[in-house]
C-alpha cells in the first residue's frame, strides 16, 4: 500500500512515517516546512534504511497536489498537515481558519478525484471542550474554547459530511491526547519552529539552563496535588495507533472516532518528577497564576481503541521523559548543540553508549 503523509516531517507526522517504512508500507510525504525541517528527510532514512518520495509542497496548493496524486498513484492518507499552536491561533483566527481548512478540502477534492478514499485524519481531544466527567469517551459532547480546536471540530463534521454523501469513503478520525518523548534513536523528536507550545520542550529547556525555571500555571485545581492533569502519550505509541488506523480503514469502510491517549492522567508535577528523576537532572519552577482556558483535568477513555483497533499505549511516564530527554543530548533539537548522546543500532533496538561533549 502507498499511502501519502500530510505533515509527514512534523513531530508526530515523522514518527509515523517511521513506522509505516518499518511495516513495510511506500511512503510519499507532502510538507511546505512551516513548522518542520528538511534534515529529518534524511534522518528518517537513517533510522529505517528505506526510502520514500517527499515533495516540499502546500498542501493548499490544488495544482500541485494533483500533479503528486497522477504521479504516484496513492493508495490511501494520513493528513496531519495543519497549523497547531492554540495560543496563535487565538491571535491569528483568520489565519488558522483559512488554512487548516483550504487544505484539508484541497486534499479531500483531490482524493476525490482519483478515486483514492480511504483517510486518517489527525484530531485532538480539544474537541471535547471542557469535560463535565471523565475518563472522556469517544461519544462525549463536542465544543471547542479556541479557533484551533474549531478548525479539527469543522474537519471532523466535513469528513462526516462527506462520508454520508459517499460511503465508498473510509475515515478514521483519531483525538490526540498530549504527545510526548521521542525516538528511541534521539534523531527525531519535538523540534518546533519558533516558541513551543507544549510542556515537555520547557521542561528541557530548564534542564538545559536555557531557561531559569519552569513556570507551572495554578497549584489550586481539584486534582492529586494541584496541578493540571493530562494524558500523555509516547508519540512512538501514537503513531503506532495509526497504522492500527489505516489497517481499520483498508478492511472495511467507516466513518469513526478513536482516542489515542493511555487512560491515565499525570499531573504536571508528576511528570516534571519523573523527568527529574529518570534524567537525574534538576527541573526548577515556580507557580504562577492559571492560565485562562485551562482546565483541571482530562484524560481518555481508550476502550473503544483497543476493541475496534487492536491498539493500546504500552510506553510509560519513565520513559516518555528519557527519550524526551535524550533526543535533546543527541543534538536532535535546536536548543543544546554542545552535547551528544553516543547511540547504536543493536538487534533488539538502539543502545545508549555515552555522553560526549563536543565543541
Amino acid at each position: 500500500m502507498k499511502v501519502l503523509v500530510t505533515g509527514g516531517l512534523g513531530y508526530i507526522g515523522s514518527h509515523t512515517t517511521v513506522e509505516l517504512l518499518n511495516n513495510g508500507y511506500e511512503v510519499v510525504i507532502v510538507d511546505n516546512l512551516y513548522n518542520s525541517q528538511i534534515e529529518v528527510v534524511d534522518k528518517i532514512k537513517k533510522i529505517t534504511n528505506k526510502e520514500f518520495k517527499f515533495y516540499e509542497v502546500d498542501v493548499c496548493d490544488k495544482e500541485k497536489m494533483k500533479e503528486i496524486f497522477d504521479k504516484e498513484n496513492i493508495d490511501a492518507v494520513i493528513h496531519f498537515a495543519g497549523y497547531k499552536a492554540v495560543g496563535e491561533s487565538v491571535q491569528k483566527p483568520l489565519m488558522y481558519y483559512r488554512n487548516n481548512l483550504d487544505s484539508t478540502l484541497t486534499l479531500l477534492e483531490v482524493m476525490k478525484e482519483h478515486n483514492c478514499k480511504k483517510i486518517v485524519f489527525s484530531s485532538s481531544a480539544t474537541v471535547y471542550g471542557s469535560p463535565k466527567e471523565l475518563p472522556i469517551k469517544e461519544d462525549f459532547p463536542l465544543s471547542t474554547t479556541n479557533p484551533y480546536g474549531t478548525t479539527k471540530l469543522i474537519i471532523e463534521g466535513i469528513l462526516k459530511d462527506l462520508y454520508k454523501s459517499d460511503n465508498t469513503f473510509s475515515i478514521a478520525i483519531l483525538r490526540y491526547f498530549n504527545p510526548i518523548g521521542a525516538h528511541e534513536s534521539g534523531l527525531i523528536g519535538e523540534n518546533p519552529n519558533g516558541i513551543p507550545n507544549n510542556l515537555m520542550p520547557y521542561i528541557v529547556k530548564v534542564a538545559n539552563k536555557e531557561l531559569d525555571e519552569l513556570k507551572i500555571f495554578g497549584n489550586d485545581y481539584d486534582t492529586v496535588d494541584g496541578t493540571g492533569v493530562r494524558d500523555y502519550i509516547h508519540v512512538v505509541d501514537l503513531a503506532r495507533g495509526h497504522l492500527k488506523a489505516l489497517e481499520k480503514i483498508d478492511k472495511e469502510n467507516i466513518c469513526d472516532c478513536y482516542n489515542l491517549g493511555t487512560g491515565n492522567g499525570y499531573s504536571v508535577l508528576e511528570l516534571v518528577n519523573a523527568f527529574k528523576r529518570v534524567n537525574n537532572i534538576d527541573v526548577p519552577y515556580s507557580i504562577v497564576g492559571r492560565r485562562d482556558g485551562d482546565i483541571a483535568a482530562c484524560y481518555a477513555s481508550t476502550d473503544k481503541a483497543y476493541k475496534e483497533l487492536g491498539w493500546k499505549a504500552e510506553y510509560g511516564i519513565d520513559k516518555m521523559c528519557k527519550d524526551a530527554y535524550n533526543f535533546v543530548l543527541q543534538g536532535g533539537s535546536k536548543w543544546k548543540k554542545n552535547v551528544i548522546s553516543v547511540v547504536q543500532k543493536t538487534k533488539t533496538g538502539w543502545k545508549y553508549v555515552s555522553t560526549v561533549e563536543i565543541n
